[in-house]
């Protein structure tokens, strides 16, 4: 394929309620939506990063100026002949894995509009519907987040993540585990810790949790491997996994007994698909994540969540869990037994709702 044009959408989406973390509270969600035209048909990619350097170092601004000034000339009025060559075409840009991974997005989207296959069948998934789960935010206590997952269960969400922090984790978990005897639950950190700190996190060995996520810093797999000699549960790597080589070193030093895969974080799909290969061979589990996406990421993660290997609930929620409006015009919803239905059309399989766009739209350029 032969790009043509580009664009590019600063969006900033309300979010139905705030959303809070170990780094920070937000209400609303800032990303950049990318439309790219080539060979008569229009692709669409998702940038999640965010607008603070809280989770990542990437931000709206810096993703904007390396797709703007490196990316997309590097590609623009070239031959692609596929997302692995997009990838290769542009090796010499280091890091910005999210500005990759939401242009490499939008031409998996045309590569699969071009030969009629959905995402899902050109990754090789082999399920038309993906366990999910929820992800609540850090509440004003453990009480009201009893509360908050109670209305979450009773849509039909099967696992619950709590998001944790120093002084408020312990007294959370075991709130919503005594409520909640029989549900999945699994407890984020975002890098919350220190290696000594973490320690006060052992009481959560006795809660049955499916795994406590990256509870140490963002660029540290080594002493995870100390913590995750000390709890029986397993500790699941997320913000320090940049690479298909980051998660080998992590599973040879026994750093981590999960991986989340994000493709945003990763550098996009292609990467993705060599981590989830990686552990699928090794028998880790693996689960995808969100960055509270759109419905154009939302789509993208239910297409790269139906591969074998994803044996775990992703972050993957209906859409009205973040959002009144969206900007796909189709809506994401929970079926019965926990599941959301992956894209089943060419492409990502989601069209774009213009007055939407519009309406969440604070920026815009088009490159051509």
């Amino acid at each position: 394929m032969k790009i043509e044009r580009v664009a590019l959408y600063h969006l900033s989406m309300p979010l139905r309620s705030p959303f809070e973390t170990s780094f920070g509270r937000s209400e609303t969600r800032d990303c950049i939506l990318l439309e790219v035209f080539a060979e008569g048909l229009t692709g669409y990619g998702e940038c999640v990063a965010d607008r603070d350097p809280g989770y990542s170092y990437e931000t709206i601004k810096t993703a904007w100026h390396i797709l703007c000034d490196f990316l997309i000339p590097t590609v623009l009025h070239q031959q692609i002949a596929s997302p692995a060559d997009f990838q290769k075409q542009t090796a010499a840009v280091r890091g910005h894995r999210m500005a990759k991974a939401g242009l490499e997005m939008a031409i998996w989207d045309i590569e699969g509009k071009l030969k009629g296959k959905s995402l899902r069948e050109l990754l090789g998934g082999t399920r038309d519907q993906v366990d999910v789960g929820v992800s609540v935010g850090i509440q004003e206590s453990p009480q009201a987040l009893v509360k908050v997952v109670e209305g979450y269960l009773s849509q039909g969400y099967g696992r619950i993540k709590i998001k944790i922090k120093p002084g408020r984790d312990v007294a959370e978990a075991e709130a919503v585990r005594r409520t909640f005897p029989g549900i999945q639950l699994q407890v984020d950190a975002n890098s919350a810790y220190s290696l000594s700190s973490a320690t006060s996190l052992k009481p959560l060995d006795s809660l049955n949790l499916l795994l406590i996520e990256q509870p140490l810093d963002e660029d540290d797999l080594w002493d995870h491997h100390y913590l995750q000699a000390q709890f029986t549960t397993p500790i699941c790597l997320d913000e320090s996994i940049h690479t298909a080589r980051h998660a080998r070193q992590a599973l040879e030093m026994g750093a981590c007994r999960v991986i989340n895969i994000k493709a945003g974080r990763v550098g996009g799909l292609s990467e993705a698909l060599v981590i989830h290969n990686l552990c699928w061979f090794q028998n880790i589990p693996v689960w995808c994540g969100g960055m509270l996406e759109t419905g154009v990421g939302r789509a993208s993660n239910l297409a790269l969540a139906s591969l074998p290997g994803f044996t775990l609930p992703g972050d993957i929620s209906a859409t009205d869990r973040y959002y009144l409006e969206d900007i796909t015009e189709y809506r994401f919803s929970l079926n019965p037994g926990s599941t959301i239905t992956v894209p089943s059309l060419p492409g990502l399989g989601v069209t774009i709702d213009r007055q939407a766009l519009q309406r969440f739209t604070k920026a815009q350029l088009s490159l051509s």
